[in-house]
């Protein structure tokens, strides 16, 4: 379909800040295919100003993990899933990778051999981090490593903690190495040990208001009840957060993010409720959002209930979450009804969610620009666009509009 020549002409006569307007509101793939265009058009997409615009436009995906494969599902098109899978950059030694964690685009992953790289997985850009170093305590176990990343807005940088986990068996007793990488130094260093053991060492960090959470405990002790423990990434220091009222810590417990809160996931008995923090900080704002029972099996097509972890929410309607590790399911706040999502039986029967927004953030820092000369520039690039360049932008906008905006 050609576009209009008068529709054109007028574009071509736009201010700058309509176009970037009109291309923030496209997929990844598409800003990345319209790059190449004209150099006007590269100079705007190139901007540390309009990679951050397009941040808080972005399009939300599902990451899902199977063993060593990673794909990427579209979380408005899980009625229809259509995974897409992603081609990863680390060796993939016994056939494992792990999600790290998620922070503007940026996946941080792993393999076996504790290679990591920071990735955007839309981009097709990554980043291999140098190797952390721990030592093992004569007398101790390794017990765990786990980790947690999140972006830190005040200082413009990324940062990744690394918490290795040792237990001695015979005394009951725990110690650990803490080590923090972050992007600007491209470097690790040693912090104080963390003053708790950890509950599970398969969950990675949470990362909430600044902060990444663990589920942990105060000693080694089958009554001690479980808490929740933040690294704060501006004091780089672990404080306590409260938990709901009526959760004592006696019974298993997991935390998980969801709509932007801290989210608590409680295991009594044959029932999981999840939990929510409003106001983060604040132990009156939890509210329980919603409970699954025995009577939701039937529902979930399988047996005994054993895992929960809420991932998203749907226009706050449904809560999109990971069942027994093996399926997704929504829970309808309104109703109570439980429907699970048919995902294609390539994907594996073991799976693992991460939310990831598509964004053009870099596996790098972003350099701020001088303002005066980023507006010379586009305006002497303005000058030069022609036609065509406007006309490869209704073109897209019109396929995307055709085709739901399925790539």
């Amino acid at each position: 379909m050609h576009a209009n020549p008068i529709t054109v002409s007028n574009m071509a006569n736009l201010p700058v800040e309509v176009v970037t307007e009109i291309l923030s509101r496209l997929p990844v793939k598409s800003v990345i295919r319209l790059r190449s265009t004209c150099k006007w058009w590269r100079s705007i997409i190139d901007s540390r100003h309009f990679i951050l615009f397009h941040l808080n436009k972005s399009h939300t995906s599902l990451i899902l993990r199977h063993r060593s494969q990673l794909y990427s599902l579209d979380l408005k098109s899980l009625l229809d899933p259509n995974p897409f899978e992603l081609s990863h950059p680390l060796m993939c030694y016994s056939n494992s990778i792990k999600v790290l964690g998620s922070s503007n685009g940026l996946l941080c992953i792993s393999n076996v051999a504790d290679d990591i790289a920071l990735w955007n997985p839309f981009l097709r850009k990554h980043r291999i981090l140098p190797s952390d170093r721990f030592h093992r305590p004569e007398s101790s176990l390794f017990a765990a490593r786990v980790y947690g990343f999140g972006h830190h807005p005040p200082s413009n940088d990324y940062k990744l903690l690394s918490i290795t986990y040792f237990v001695d068996l015979h005394k009951r007793t725990f110690d650990s190495q803490v080590q923090l990488y972050t992007l600007k130094s491209d470097s690790w260093k040693n912090l104080p040990s963390m003053p708790y053991a950890l509950c599970c060492a398969r969950t990675m960090g949470v990362f909430v208001s600044g902060s990444l959470h663990w589920l942990v405990t105060r000693k080694l002790q089958p009554d001690e009840p479980d808490l929740i423990v933040a690294f704060d990434l501006t004091s780089e220091t672990f404080c306590e957060v409260p938990l709901p009222a009526t959760v004592n810590g006696n019974f298993d417990m997991q935390v998980a993010l969801l709509g932007g809160c801290l989210c608590v996931v409680e295991h009594r008995g044959t029932g999981f409720h999840v939990w929510v923090m409003r106001v983060y900080g604040s132990r009156d704002s939890w509210e329980k959002l919603f409970s699954l029972t025995e009577n939701h099996h039937h529902e979930m097509g399988s047996g005994k209930l054993k895992y929960v972890r809420p991932l998203a929410l749907d226009d706050g309607d449904r809560v999109l979450f990971e069942h027994n590790r093996s399926k997704l399911c929504w829970y309808d706040l309104k109703t109570g009804d439980v429907s699970c999502v048919k995902l294609p039986s390539g994907i594996g029967n073991t799976i693992e969610g991460t939310v990831c927004v598509q964004s053009l953030v870099p596996p790098t820092l972003l350099s701020l620009r001088d303002e005066s000369q980023e507006k010379n520039r586009k305006k002497r690039y303005q000058c030069n666009a022609d036609s065509l360049f406007f006309s490869s932008l209704l073109s897209t906008i019109e396929f995307h509009s055709r085709t739901g905006k399925k790539n």
